[in-house]
């Protein structure tokens, strides 16, 4: 009863905070958010225009941040979101509402933009966020709630826009970050750029390195991106763009509860002998081009290419991807009406096509050494195809309509190139069988959304929506009902449409808040299971549906222009409506788990808190204070509570100090993470072996320096 209390007590302090996460500038002027243009809706808005549940991460908070290496450090105030880092480096997992809790690696319903150019490839797969420079970005918006109707099967939970930093307005410029810290991690960061003539160019480069917390979790990165904006005439802008990323990561896998209780720094048992890891190097090439021919005609392209040689190594396998990924999109404009009228409208139609082939072999690990024989070879082929109206109708100053449709195509086919499949547990071969498949799904999808400016400080927003979640590369490839190679037959896609009810608002005009009540049913869930005698592999099934609702509160507060104060609540309610109890499949079969009517999604907590403080003693000295905190979870839809995974709370501090000599500018930064060294559980996952358990990092702390020249 204390805890529930506690709970709600800071959901009433929350909801008289406000949210607006802009920039604190040299004067200490307060912007308000709500004027801030969000472009992940593929038409341009003011937030206070956008029928969605919306967050923006500016660049304040980007630029703070401890490590600047994954996307679980910007997202912490975003309510909705949850973000596990799985090794104490740059792999994550992430989920909006739940949506993609059940993926063993990478992100699922969750369409991800990179200045653009989309990091989902056309299963709606995103690998990871390793494009990403957080030193580099200047803003994320992120969209909560069904948005396949936007941007097909890869937004089901929502949209993550990621919007780099432009360069200054200068001929030219350069800054330079160096930051180090516990279990040896260090960060190397520079950037430059500058105008010349009609081109505004900014180019990054960083290397990052750490051994992680965990045994077996060494990591290091190298990252290059840049694109330059060439304004040839008004109204014509060209936008070339080119990333470079190189990623190591040892894993260290999930653990059993009695290892965690007796040393969470443990590997799992496998993972040094069998030196699991994975390699991702990506090199991407795009450009993205705007021409507004009239004031009420304008047309945007983006075309891409990326290619990628991904390499994991489990204790069975080694697995070796060549991936070759372009795309093209494109969208027409329509506005009609003046600022001043009565009625405007904005109308959009457009097409998404995007390709992809991969080739891919896989080989026995032998105690941390490949060997020649080959166990499977396939070449996949993927296209998905995607055809969206948006019309965007206002009313007066008060009320705004979005509406659209939307209509996916996705189409799989893979090839044995063998005919030769190995068990590698029984050393025996099935000859002359052809692997070879087709696996498509398609689906049509909606949303439809409204606001009402009642009055600043209470903006109203309502919307319905549906989700697309076709089974993804990651699924697919799991086949079980052939040693390796194939696709899973057994699948098909996941279905979601759900509401929101919310409201945002500006009072006294230094407070800004967002509140947020959704509900949402999915149809065809992804579950995760083994086969008997497979090993630890890994396998998709379709289990069932849910219900989800939640409320969702975010706030930002900032006093006299010395203290801001910020806050992001979530609370969850999510639960399988199944008719029957779905069986969870064991290594050891001999235990009898259930997933049943009633029980709770894994990895998903009820309650979810963070609240930040930071106080400017002069305006070049900063202090700042964060509390995190998350409820009790299960690690699989059986709900077994010896098995649950604790609630904990989190403590961090940072200090920040600016300063400037003639034109060089600089920052000093100390930060550090879980001061009161608690021992939690930063991911668990449905692993039907008992490992589910992977361990979060004790205390740390982190120094930086940054200099602007």
């Amino acid at each position: 009863m204390k805890k529930q209390n506690f709970f709600l007590l800071i959901l009433l302090i929350c909801t008289h905070l406000s949210y607006g996460q802009t920039e604190r500038n040299d004067t200490l002027e307060y912007t308000l958010p709500t004027e801030i243009l969000i472009t992940a809706p593929r038409l341009q808005f003011p937030l206070k225009e956008v029928p969605f549940s919306t967050s923006v991460v500016g660049s304040d908070i980007i630029r703070e941040l401890p490590r600047s290496i994954a996307v679980d450090e910007p997202m912490k105030l975003i309510p909705g979101v949850k973000v596990d880092n799985q090794a104490n480096g740059q792999r994550v997992h992430l989920s909006i509402r739940g949506q993609g809790i059940l993926t063993e690696r990478g992100i699922r319903g969750i369409k991800i933009l990179m200045d653009g150019i989309p990091i989902n490839d056309p299963t709606g797969f995103a690998p990871d966020f390793f494009d990403v420079d957080f030193s580099a970005v200047d803003r994320i918006e992120v969209l909560r709630g069904p948005a396949a109707s936007l941007y097909g099967g890869g937004a089901s939970g929502g949209i993550i826009n990621i919007l780099t930093r432009n360069a200054v307005d200068k001929p030219l410029y350069g800054e330079a970050q160096a930051s180090y810290g516990s279990n040896n991690f260090w960060k190397g960061f520079g950037q430059f750029g500058g105008n010349a003539d009609k081109v505004n160019y900014n180019v990054s480069f960083s290397r990052t390195m750490g051994d992680g917390y965990r045994v077996h979790t060494h990591f290091w990165g190298n990252n290059l991106y840049g694109k330059a904006t060439y304004t040839p005439d008004v109204g014509i802008q060209l936008t070339p763009i080119f990333g470079y990323t190189h990623m190591y990561h040892e894993n260290p896998e999930g653990i059993n509860l009695l290892d965690y209780q007796r040393d969470p720094q443990l590997p799992n048992g496998d993972a040094v002998p069998f030196n699991e890891y994975l390699e991702t190097e990506r090199v991407t090439n795009g450009v993205k081009g705007h021409f507004a021919l009239t004031e009420k005609h304008e047309i945007d392209v983006i075309g891409f290419v990326k290619r990628t040689a991904f390499t994991e190594a489990n204790n069975k396998t080694v697995t070796h991807r060549t991936l070759v990924t372009p795309g093209v999109s494109a969208e027409y404009d329509y506005s009609l009406g003046e600022t001043s009228d009565f009625l405007r409208n904005r109308t959009a139609i457009g097409v998404d096509l995007q390709w992809q082939t991969i080739d891919e072999h896989f080989v026995p690990n032998r105690w941390s050494r490949e060997t020649d024989t080959l166990l499977s070879k396939q070449h996949i082929k993927q296209r998905g195809m995607g055809f969206f109206i948006i019309d965007a109708l206002s009313i007066s100053k008060q009320w705004g309509i979005m509406a659209s449709l939307r209509y996916d195509d996705i189409r799989n086919e893979l090839v044995d190139l063998t005919g030769i499949h190995i068990d590698p547990w029984n050393n025996m071969a099935r000859n002359n069988f052809d692997a070879s498949g087709i696996a498509n799904f398609s689906k049509a999808t909606g949303r439809i959304g409204a606001t009402f400016l009642l009055i600043p400080e209470a903006n109203f927003f309502a919307n319905w929506g549906q989700g697309f979640l076709p089974p993804a590369t990651e699924e697919l490839a799991q086949n079980p009902d052939q040693y390796y190679g194939g696709f899973n037959s057994h699948l098909t896609s996941a279905t979601s449409s759900g509401f929101d009810l919310g409201s945002r608002g500006i009072v006294n005009n230094n407070l800004y808040y967002e509140i947020t009540g959704f509900y949402l049913t999915t149809n065809k869930d992804f579950d995760r299971y083994r086969v008997p005698g497979r090993g630890v592999q890994t396998f998709y099934r379709n289990v069932g549906m849910s219900r989800r609702f939640g409320l969702e509160v975010y706030g930002k507060y900032s006093l006299i222009h010395s203290l801001d104060l910020q806050c992001a609540y979530t609370f969850s309610d999510f639960e399988y409506t199944s008719d029957s109890p779905d069986r969870i499949v064991m290594d050891d079969t001999t235990i009898m788990k259930f997933i049943k009517n009633g029980n709770w999604l894994p990895n998903s907590p009820q309650h979810q808190l963070y609240i930040d403080a930071q106080y400017y003693v002069i305006p070049e000295f900063a202090l700042g204070l964060s509390v995190e905190s998350l409820s009790k979870s299960y690690i699989d839809g059986a709900n077994i509570q010896a098995e649950a995974v604790n609630g904990y709370t989190l403590i961090h501090a940072r200090a920040l100090y600016k300063w400037q000599i003639g034109t060089i500018l600089g920052e000093l930064s100390i930060n550090a993470r879980n001061i009161g060294n608690t021992k939690y559980v930063a991911f668990s996952e449905p692993d039907p072996g008992g490992n589910a358990y992977q361990p979060g990092a004790g205390r740390e702390f982190f120094g930086g320096i940054k200099i602007r020249l």
